[in-house]
């Protein structure tokens, strides 16, 4: 197993979650099954409050947002049967979320209202969050160098420290410097990375990102960032010109920060 020397000058790594810190199946078959499994019971049971109110507020905004740029929307059928309100409310809230996770969308909106549900999930221990496990020890030896540590994922940043604050290696959220989310822009454009490197208070070749996704690899580079693809049992597979590419790594004990106490 090569080791990569992580660049002279770095201060900050800056990790992405599924496929390069967690598996993706721990999304694919825990996470998202969750939301499809409670969602309508959870509106049901917190219609009435502030939180729930401004999750659903967050949706319609991004639906009339959908609208107007003509995209497709789930399609209402006359419902012959009597609802009341409050039920024909929560039955388009939920077939919107339903067809948003459909599409692999990564709305703000939804990454919330995932977020909120997936809170009580994790504080309940129905829910422990997956990591991979050379992720720990790597991050506590950078970090003894000297490095800085954060996260960017579509996932909100509440979501991403439920993830890391209720995990399978119990609460490791003292870890890192700092969370983001798509609020800062999508992690598929270059001025994501470059408002992150504004945030973070360095210069973009301080910053090393490390994804398993080529195009948010490449938009980190076009902010002038240093990458690392993660290449991971059951990610996507790369094709032999992003093999050719980019600087690949399949765990993290392979990334070593030399000339460091």
């Amino acid at each position: 197993m090569a080791t990569v020397p992580i660049p002279a000058g770095t201060s900050a790594l800056l990790l992405d979650i599924e496929g390069t810190t967690t598996p993706i199946t721990f999304v694919k078959d825990i996470l998202f099954p969750y939301i499809r499994e409670h969602l309508e019971d959870h509106l049901s049971t917190h219609w009435e409050e502030d939180e729930c109110k401004q999750d659903v507020h967050l949706l319609k905004k991004q639906i009339e947002e959908d609208m107007k740029q003509n995209r497709a929307c789930p399609i209402h059928a006359v419902d012959q049967t009597v609802h009341t309100d409050e039920e024909k409310a929560i039955r388009e809230v939920v077939d919107n979320v339903l067809w948003q996770m459909a599409a692999d969308r990564k709305s703000t909106a939804l990454k919330q209202l995932q977020g909120h549900m997936w809170r009580s999930a994790y504080s309940s221990g129905r829910i422990k969050g997956e990591i991979y496990q050379d992720v720990i020890p790597s991050i506590k030896r950078w970090r003894s160098q000297g490095l800085k540590v954060y996260i960017y994922s579509s996932g909100s940043v509440e979501a991403q420290k439920l993830l890391f604050g209720y995990s399978v290696e119990g609460d490791v959220l003292e870890l890192f410097d700092g969370h983001f989310d798509t609020s800062i822009g999508p992690k598929v454009e270059g001025k994501s990375y470059e408002r992150i490197t504004e945030r973070i208070g360095c210069r973009p070749e301080e910053i090393m990102f490390l994804t398993d996704v080529t195009r948010e690899a490449k938009a980190a580079e076009e902010a002038g960032m240093n990458v690392l693809v993660v290449v991971r049992p059951g990610n996507m597979e790369l094709t032999d010109e992003e093999r050719a590419q980019y600087h690949l790594i399949t765990s993290f004990n392979q990334l070593e920060a030399t000339g460091r106490a």
